[in-house]
């Protein structure tokens, strides 16, 4: 639960819970966090940013449009800067905000701006809380991936009493060192291939496919997150590099397969995202292929199964599988489970208005051989952590199953 070296960003906005975050400032520091500060309008009735410049040691921002700053797009360098941002206290105006993209001040363009995690502690009054405009808002940011802390039930600003009020400097302190704290998987080593392969069939066409590798960059991400050490195997596709991943590029399923290979050794947890060509052409021509007006057949060979490849290793390790299908999900995925032998594989409908291929949420029913479970649509980064969770908790158990084996049979 170290937050030595993290970079928190915290937002402040204007609700009366705002006196309460220069003690979380004071905590962070003491415990060698770095902390930068940004205040909405409002937010600076209730504390001043001097107040949190000294208990920071950091400027605050408090303009979207200062020119010091924006002249090398400060909202952006803010942005990737932090591991995590905090919003403290999230009036229901701020939610509201940040549920339609309306990026009008600093606070809200840099939380579009982001790539980490955003984590949102709500204060206001019970009643706004439970009004059915807010509560959407939290089901549609949740669906984003944002993180909620509290509200918790209490006596409030206004002198009624209700679930409204913002959790103790505290008890946010202790969310950020359990933010960073998800270790499970602390020194495994993983294996993780995403997005589409590409067939030549002349140096201009090729044989493709709709994946855009976001589940896969997703899963390193949060692969990365839970402590693992991850190496990622990513076909032709257009994403930045999650933090802390290492990445291959490759086209080909052959490349693919290689450099999988490659990568083995030592490796513990081998989890197949990408959407592997079956097939690749016999012989791709070396020069494009000029447009005749006849039919033209291609010769096509089956490409090597690397999941299957991986999965019937000698030693294999943890194994696992995707199945992107159009019909029949559950029976289909239980079959490739049990005929590649994987230890568990996560199932999606592609075709589907909202998830799939190239959408921003996604939805997936995981299999092993002894439960399955359904999570439901939401975004792909929120999608991804809770499948290494169950991942991690199926890869720990076989683990120390195995090894429990092994214990017990050196003292036969």
């Amino acid at each position: 639960m170290n937050l030595q070296g993290k970079n928190i960003l915290l937002g402040i906005t204007g609700g009366i819970a705002a006196y309460k975050i220069p003690e979380l400032v004071r905590l962070l520091k003491k415990a060698g966090a770095n902390v930068r500060v940004v205040m909405t309008h409002a937010a600076q009735q209730f504390v001043t940013p001097l107040t949190m410049q000294s208990l920071s040691g950091e400027p605050v921002r408090t303009e979207l449009m200062d020119p010091e700053q924006e002249s090398t797009m400060g909202h952006i360098e803010l942005a990737r800067w932090a591991d995590v941002i905090l919003i403290a206290p999230a009036t229901a105006n701020f939610l509201s905000q940040m549920t339609h993209g309306i990026a009008n001040d600093l606070l809200t363009t840099l939380c579009l701006a982001a790539d980490s995690e955003i984590i949102v502690a709500p204060a206001m009054n019970h009643v706004m809380w439970r009004h059915p405009a807010t509560q959407v808002n939290v089901e549609t940011l949740k669906g984003f991936g944002v993180q909620f802390e509290g509200p918790v039930p209490g006596d409030l600003a206004c002198g009624e009493t209700g679930q409204g009020r913002m959790q103790e400097p505290e008890e946010l302190f202790v969310a950020l060192q359990h933010y960073f704290s998800q270790s499970i998987l602390s020194g495994v080593n993983v294996v993780i291939t995403a997005g589409p392969t590409y067939e030549a069939i002349d140096p201009v066409r090729f044989i493709g496919n709709r994946s855009s590798g976001k589940m896969g960059f997703a899963l390193a991400e949060a692969f990365v997150r839970a402590g693992a050490n991850v190496s990622l195997v990513a076909g032709p596709v257009s994403l930045d590099t999650p933090q802390g991943v290492k990445r291959y590029d490759v086209e080909s399923a052959e490349q693919m397969s290689n450099q999988v290979s490659s990568l083995l050794s030592g490796c513990d947890l081998f989890a197949a995202c990408a959407a592997v060509a079956d097939y690749r052409v016999v012989d791709s021509a070396q020069q494009k292929i000029k447009k005749q007006d006849r039919e033209m057949s291609l010769q096509l060979i089956p490409n090597e199964d690397i999941l299957a490849s991986v999965a019937g290793e000698g030693n294999p390790p943890f194994t696992l599988g995707f199945a992107a299908e159009t019909e029949n999900l559950l029976e289909y995925a239980q079959a490739k489970l049990e005929r590649k032998k994987l230890d568990v594989i996560a199932a999606n409908l592609v075709g589907a208005e909202e998830g799939g291929f190239g959408a921003e949420k996604n939805a997936l029913t995981v299999v092993w051989n002894e439960g399955k479970v359904s999570l439901p649509m939401q975004n792909k980064k929120k999608l991804a952590r809770e499948l290494v969770d169950i991942v991690a908790r199926l890869y720990l158990q076989k683990k120390n199953n195995t090894e429990n084996y092994r214990l017990i049979q050196g003292l036969k």
